[in-house]
């Protein structure tokens, strides 16, 4: 039987059952789980997510369609958008990653940014470090230089003091690039970063 709010339930409880585990025993309706798909089909058409990413997205906004959804039926939604997205080729994470590795590379940011990146939208550990083992941080260290005016980009009328380079330093400790790299970077010529900068990705 299906109430009012889309909920299936029984219509007797069992011995020793009470209102609480009827509720968390409940399954989605067919509406609730067409729903779900079409959500899904809806937000990956628009741009590239991680499974969490989908998975989240659709228990934040079942949460607040369906009044009185249970923990039950919002893991159940969740999983059965992410089995969509699968089932149509639209959510991998092992694409996802590599394509946001090479993306976040282009635009000067360090491995272990981009790796805590990729953690926080629930991406597997061993996904992050294959598609990571790949990445040119240098290229990325020389493109962070690049932006910000550093080392062979600096301004001529900026002074190379041991204050600035302090500064140059710090600021690359901070995007989570290593001393040495941004040492490196900092102490190239100009030639050879523009050099760099022509490397493929």
């Amino acid at each position: 039987m299906v109430n009012r709010d889309g909920f299936e339930k029984r219509a007797t409880a069992e011995p020793g059952d009470d209102a609480t585990d009827l509720s968390e025993a409940s399954s989605p309706t067919a509406r609730m789980l067409a729903w779900s798909k079409n959500s899904a089909a809806y937000r990956l058409a628009r741009r590239m997510m991680s499974e969490r990413e989908l998975a989240d997205a659709i228990t934040r906004k079942a949460k607040s369609k369906f009044e009185g959804i249970t923990q039950a039926q919002l893991a159940a939604l969740a999983a059965n958008a992410v089995a969509f997205g699968r089932s149509m080729k639209a959510l991998d994470d092992e694409n996802y990653a590599q394509l946001r590795s090479a993306s976040a590379a282009r635009s000067g940011k360090s491995v272990r940014a981009v790796a805590r990146k990729l953690a926080e939208k629930g991406i597997e550990r061993a996904i992050i470090e294959e598609a990571l083992a790949e990445m040119d941080e240098l290229r990325a260290a020389v493109v962070y230089a690049r932006k910000k005016a550093f080392g062979p980009f600096r301004r001529p009328d900026v002074d190379a003091d041991d204050k600035r380079w302090g500064k140059e330093i710090a600021s690359f400790a901070r995007q989570g690039f290593g001393f040495e790299l941004a040492k490196r970077v900092i102490e190239m010529d100009r030639d050879e970063a523009e050099e760099m900068l022509l490397r493929p990705i």
